[in-house]
Order: structure tokens, then sequence, then C-alpha cells
């Protein structure tokens, strides 16, 4: 048994694409549509090859009910090799900052909100 991905509801598929797309570099692995009429779209990292689900509703699915970002969710956690300009390409593609952590000057971890809550944790690591 193994994780195989981590699915998340979206309010908005385009928006939230461009923004996991843009954001955070991943690409659609596949795509389809559901037997209610929602759509489901699996993104992959090119670098972990690490997978992410995006499933949108339609108003009348009975699964398009309301919900509180971060209930369930805390955040996705990403390494990258610069924290800062992870961060600007985040805010390009809609995010915006909630706080930040420095050690001697450098960020070295940051939260980030994208589309419906979602934060995105960036963690310095230099291997990357």
């Amino acid at each position: 048994m193994y994780v195989d991905y981590v699915g998340l509801r979206v309010t908005n598929l385009t928006k939230s694409l461009r923004f996991f797309q843009r954001g955070l570099g991943l690409h659609v692995a596949r795509r389809g549509t559901m037997w209610h009429g929602g759509i489901w779209v699996l993104l992959e990292d090119p670098i972990s090859h690490q997978h992410i689900e995006l499933n949108w509703y339609p108003k009348k699915s009975k699964y398009a009910t309301p919900f509180v970002a971060g209930e369930g969710l805390d955040h996705i956690g990403v390494r990258v090799s610069n924290v800062t300009s992870a961060g600007r390409q985040l805010r390009a593609a809609g995010a915006k900052r909630v706080e930040e952590f420095r050690d001697r000057g450098k960020v070295v971890v940051a939260y980030y909100e994208g589309p419906d809550g979602l934060w995105v944790e960036l963690i310095l690591s230099p291997t990357v």
C-alpha cells in the first residue's frame, strides 16, 4: 500500500490550474470527467513525480458542498532552492504571502495562500 495522490476540491478549476502550473511548475498528467459532471485533473511534479488531483464539482452536484479552507488540509510543502524567487513565482500566479521566516537575513520558510485558501509552504533546500 502507498499514497498515490492528494485530492483537493477547488471552486475555480481554471484559476487553480494556473496557480499550480505557473506557481509550482506542476504538469497535467491526466484529466477526466466524473459520472456526475465533475472534472478531475491529475497534476504531477516533474522532479519528485508526486501527484495532486484537483477536483471541481458543478454547483448542482451533491459533492459541491460548502467547505472551510484549511479545515482538512493544512498545507502543501514544497522544497525549493530559493524561497524568495519561488515566492515571486507564486505571487505572479495569484498567491499572496501569509508569513515568512528568516535565518541570517535569508528566507528559509514562507507560506503563501493560493486559490480557495489553500496554503503552500516553501522550504529552503539548497539541494533541489
